[in-house]
């Protein structure tokens, strides 16, 4: 089954000089874990594929349900050298909610999912 991560968790997102920085916070408990599992620096290296020319760093936050990443070379030099129409990286947050994740049916169940619409 297909989620979209705008369904199980909130973001926010801002900038540090180059790098955009976002947090993906769990809306529940009981999602985190899947989070965790689904949400890798693989995924969000291809889910920004074109848009980022750096690495992806992802640290995990149990004890806040979150994961934070920071997307180097996602700014284009940064908030007072970039042309980019979102120098600060702001938008990062909501591009990386539209992410859909896979999830066995069984376990979308058990953890009471939403699905995709």
């Amino acid at each position: 089954m297909k989620v979209r991560l705008v369904d199980i968790a909130h973001a926010r997102s801002g900038d540090k000089g180059d790098t955009a920085n976002v947090g993906l916070i769990a809306l529940r408990p009981e999602w985190y874990g899947l989070l965790e599992r689904e949400v890798t620096c693989a995924r969000v290296t291809q889910h920004f594929s074109g848009m980022i020319d750096g690495e992806v760093e992802r640290y995990e936050l149990p004890n806040l349900m979150a994961l934070n990443f920071l997307l180097h070379g996602a700014l284009d030099g940064g908030g007072t050298l970039s042309l980019k129409t979102d120098a600060q990286g702001k938008v990062y947050s909501t591009a990386l909610l539209r992410m859909t994740i896979e999830v066995p049916a069984e376990e979308a169940a058990r953890l009471d999912l939403p699905e995709v619409r």
